[in-house]
């Protein structure tokens, strides 16, 4: 079973930052306090919409399509995560 990543606190919610990177292979490690990339800061679900888009070549007509759902709604979706996107 793989572990996912956290991005918010478990007790406010509040996004998470990477404290420490340690090499598996020689035992290199970084601390400081850096932010997540925006990627890993979407939620599973919005990760996974980003990796369709990339998948089915930028259509949003084929995203649809394999999803079952209308165009509108896809776009509506697609439309939502560049708004939050643009938020961050």
């Amino acid at each position: 079973m793989t572990m996912k990543l956290p991005v918010h606190c478990p007790s406010c919610e509040t996004a998470l930052n990477v404290h420490q990177l340690k090499c598996n292979l020689c035992e290199t490690s970084v601390s400081g306090n850096y932010d997540l990339p925006l990627y890993l800061q979407l939620s599973q679900d919005e990760q996974e919409f980003i990796l369709n888009f990339f998948l089915s070549s930028g259509s949003i007509k084929e995203m649809a399509r394999q999803a079952d759902l209308s165009y509108p709604t896809m776009r509506n979706k697609m439309d939502d995560l560049i708004k939050k996107i643009k938020n961050q």
